[in-house]
């Protein structure tokens, strides 16, 4: 994920300011200088990054942290809050017009940011909320725009409008609203064209849509991984067409992920959503203060949660807590389990929002999805009795399982005493979430609201 190493860099720094009894005016610094450092490094805005600083030290050498018991964690806990607050305080959402009234919403941005993907991703989106949404293809230059377009909207099961590339972006944005008002469809998605750089014709297009259309919201579209450049990139858009929002795709690639941090700063717009992946789900809320966790290694509990919550099945994670409980689950359960934690995204991802675990997985072998389809291969080999009943697969039955999935009998073996410890695992866990525990983590292992476990 983006912001790694500047998570790591700045637990470090924490690491040490925690170590000291007491700090001094120049412990303070020391270790702002470093903060300084790992903020440019990964990409942040020099002048966000100068004023984030010089507010952190203002706190920080207040007489309320030096004379504290825990200076070290007060330091920690500023850093915190100015993070949150360099990214906006609070998570901002879409403007949507109520009931039937059609809410416009243009998303702009360069080519090659994502812009078309997370159209239909954000189509798909407000589907789920009950919306009916319409995407509208008005990238005229470029062909495979349209048909990526229609491909995804078919995906999202969201219809696509197109009057080819022979129309005006204005025209084709007209004629689409008055087809959504004749459809019941409440909220067009405006597609536009995007160039490799900004250039006065894509400006004045958008700006003859807005002129000519009543645009609820202008969302801009940009790329994590061009860092210094999407900062540069989204106050040119602000400041000659007028934004609304942004989303920032991208982030969960080896990014430095600055952009992230110096958006809300430069342009004091929100980011509305960010991308985590190329999967047209993988479109999540931007929460500062969730970002803020995730990047000093206080993890990310509350989107794991909702993650948990909106993919996993309420009834089958009834069926499992009650087996988990009685330690009777066995490998048909064990696929089951690993459908549902793909659906959440990888393992890596997910690890990752749990508390102090950052910096622990860059030395854990995470199973990847190759790895993940030959468990699920070996398992498949299995005769539905060797699923149910593990216990009879001896070494004979392990020889043919191992052919029959194309694997060395030392992946089976592995396998299976990975399956024995997780059903063991199971049951302790069962135990100590049955009553405090759950109810404190939103049902995340079993129960109301979803549930999952991790099946090795």
């Amino acid at each position: 994920m983006a912001f790694e190493s500047l998570s790591e860099k700045l637990q470090n720094v924490f690491k040490n300011l925690r170590g000291k009894g007491r700090l001094t005016e120049a412990d303070v610094k020391t270790a702002l200088r470093e903060v300084k450092m790992a903020l440019l490094e990964a990409d942040v805005n020099f002048k966000v990054v100068k004023q984030f600083t010089k507010d952190v030290e203002a706190r920080a050498i207040g007489a309320d942290v030096m004379n504290s018991l825990t200076p070290g964690q007060m330091v920690v806990k500023i850093v915190n809050e100015e993070l949150i607050r360099m990214m906006g305080s609070e998570a901002s959402s879409l403007v949507l017009l109520p009931g039937n009234q059609i809410t416009v919403i243009m998303m702009a941005g360069l080519q090659g940011a994502g812009k078309t993907t997370t159209a239909a991703k954000l189509a798909g989106k407000l589907k789920e909320t009950g919306r009916k949404p319409l995407l509208v293809a008005c990238d005229v230059y470029r062909p495979a725009a349209i048909k990526q377009l229609q491909v995804n909207g078919e995906k999202q099961g969201v219809p696509v409008f197109t009057m080819g590339d022979q129309k005006s972006p204005v025209d084709i944005a007209k004629a689409a609203i008055e087809h959504a008002a004749k459809n019941g469809l409440n909220v067009v998605l405006i597609d536009t064209a995007g160039r490799l750089h900004i250039d006065e014709q894509m400006m004045d297009e958008l700006i003859a849509i807005k002129e000519q259309v009543e645009v609820t919201q202008t969302v801009l579209v940009v790329d994590a991984m061009t860092g210094q450049d999407a900062v540069n990139v989204a106050k040119t858009f602000n400041d000659k067409v007028g934004l609304d929002g942004i989303i920032v795709t991208k982030l969960d690639g080896d990014t430095r992920g600055g952009a992230a941090l110096s958006i809300r700063a430069v342009t004091e717009k929100p980011i509305l959503y960010v991308g985590m992946g190329e999967k047209l789900s993988d479109l999540e809320p931007f929460h500062p203060d969730r970002m803020a966790s995730r990047i000093l290694g206080m993890g990310d509990v509350l989107s794991l949660i909702e993650k948990a919550q909106n993919t996993m099945d309420e009834e089958k994670a009834r069926e499992m807590e009650q087996k988990i409980r009685k330690a009777d689950f066995d490998f048909n359960d064990f696929l089951e389990q690993f459908a549902q934690i793909k659906k959440m995204g990888s393992l890596t991802d997910i690890m990752g929002m749990l508390p102090g675990m950052g910096n622990k997985l860059k030395d854990v072998d995470m199973p990847d999805d190759s790895a993940i389809r030959r468990i699920e291969s070996i398992i498949y080999s299995m005769t539905p009795e060797e699923r149910t009943r593990p216990e009879i697969i001896n070494v004979s039955r392990k020889r043919r399982i191992a052919a029959g999935a194309g694997v060395d009998m030392s992946e089976v073996n592995r396998l299976i005493k990975q399956f024995e410890q997780s059903r063991k695992l199971m049951k302790q866990m069962s135990g100590m979430m049955s009553k405090k525990g759950r109810r404190g983590m939103g049902g995340m292992f079993g129960g109301k609201g979803g549930g999952f476990s991790l099946p090795f």
